[in-house]
């Protein structure tokens, strides 16, 4: 059930900060809630392009998959909400049976709290003392909420307990052990990792929860060395608690936590072989990209395509552009660029035509993106390719859900037929 906080951006007015919504629902008066129940078709319902859309059923079949994934084998589950920052989805995730929510910043740790979420998990070191007088403000207020930050150097502990002196909170931490010598943040060395938990255990506004990285920044990661650090940071929690550091704190269980959205697979198959430790033991995956997958990147890394039986993603994204301009023969312009468009990890994909003259979708053979403009795409277009003319709508799908959703403060999500049936607004 939505919280009351999620309702009520329903009561938000459609007005000019949202691209591509339509004027007239703007001009009268219409809040977001009321155009969503209006179910109007995105194509010819007022609808102005550029607009990104979400494709419902897609929306839907990602959250289940990756939520049955993790029950299947045993894994609690915190999506990294900074890939879409939307409370709505959020809640769906947390339906679908999500532990909590994985954050990068503060901003966006309070982003969540103000929809309230009540489990939070900062992957990133967390040093800004006026962030940390907020978490404990947050902590001392509201016993049930659960925060859980990183933390990779003795001079990151001692500014944390610093920053929480007489704020009558204590913050859970867990070590984060960096991924291979040249990887990113995180702890390197078996000693460095002892040292920063003699650390926390010293800091009376810190407790120390349990130990997590991030595979994926590991240089080179292939399946041999991403388990290797899988198994290494495994035997970090175990040799914690031979030596008593999660004992006498009041734990209920030690977190243990890994995994994007490119390996998970791997996570799956080693926390199976977590050793046993004192406490039991919260195995968490933390996978974002999933929830709308892409065209691209996580299109050719997730681990479905090795476990096509385990299920699979679907891109849900498709950004409707239109043709302004064919100057040439071999050559179309889309009003759509930079300012619209996802491109750190590759030039969009162009998908299919929607003819302005017979509203027919088709294909889109032989029509390719070459370069993009701030506010426009150049397309190539081969002599036999999919007609393509002045006013015709033309989808992209595009790599990288992080860069896409950014960019994108409110999108329709399209049911099968064009409706519009929901808007998920974003918090960048």
């Amino acid at each position: 059930m939505a919280s009351e906080a999620v309702r009520r951006l329903a009561e938000e007015p459609v007005d000019h900060r949202f691209k591509g919504l339509p004027p007239d629902a703007e001009a009268a008066g219409l809040t977001v809630g009321a155009l969503a129940a209006e179910r109007r078709n995105l194509h010819t319902g007022g609808f102005t392009t550029p607009v990104l859309t979400l494709d419902a059923e897609a929306l839907e079949h990602n959250l289940t998959a990756l939520g049955t994934y993790a029950a299947r084998h045993g894994l609690a589950f915190a999506p990294h909400g900074k890939t879409c920052m939307a409370p709505q989805l959020f809640e769906r995730q947390l339906e679908h049976g999500a532990w909590g929510i994985t954050v990068a910043m503060p901003h966006q740790a309070r982003v969540c709290r103000a929809f309230g979420i009540r489990r939070i998990f900062l992957a990133n070191e967390l040093v800004d003392a006026p962030a940390l007088h907020w978490v404990a403000a947050e902590l001392a207020a509201d016993p049930a909420f659960r925060f859980t930050a990183y933390v990779d150097s003795v001079r990151g502990v001692e500014l944390m307990d610093a920053a929480l002196a007489g704020r009558g909170a204590v913050v859970d931490v867990v070590l984060e052990l960096g991924a291979g010598e040249e990887g990113r943040t995180g702890i390197r060395t078996d000693a460095e990792c002892l040292a920063v938990a003699d650390a926390v255990a010293a800091a009376p506004t810190l407790r120390l929860v349990g130990v997590a990285g991030y595979e994926a920044t590991m240089p080179g990661a292939d399946a041999d060395t991403v388990r290797a650090w899988l198994h290494r940071l495994t035997a970090l929690a175990a040799e914690l608690d031979k030596r008593g550091h999660f004992a006498g704190t009041g734990l209920d269980e030690v977190i243990v936590s890994a995994g994007g959205s490119e390996w998970f697979d791997a996570v799956a198959e080693v926390f199976t072989e977590l050793p046993e430790l004192s406490l039991p033991v919260l195995p968490l995956l933390r996978s974002g990209a999933y929830v709308s997958h892409d065209h691209g990147w996580y299109e050719g890394l997730t681990p479905f395509n090795r476990h096509p039986d385990e299920g699979g993603l679907l891109p849900a994204f498709r950004l409707w552009t239109q043709v302004v301009s064919r100057p040439t023969p071999g050559q179309a312009f889309v009003n759509a660029g930079k300012r619209d468009i996802a491109y750190d990890l590759g030039l969009p994909r162009v998908l299919a035509v929607r003819g302005a003259r017979d509203g027919v979708e088709r294909p889109a053979a032989g029509i390719r993106v070459t370069k993009l403009s701030d506010q426009h795409a150049w397309l190539e277009t081969d002599a036999d390719a999919t007609e393509l003319e002045v006013g015709d709508w033309v989808a992209l799908g595009m790599a990288h859900p992080c860069t896409i959703f950014e960019k994108w403060q409110l999108i329709p999500v399209v049911e099968a037929d064009g409706t519009v049936g929901d808007l998920i607004r974003t918090f960048f």
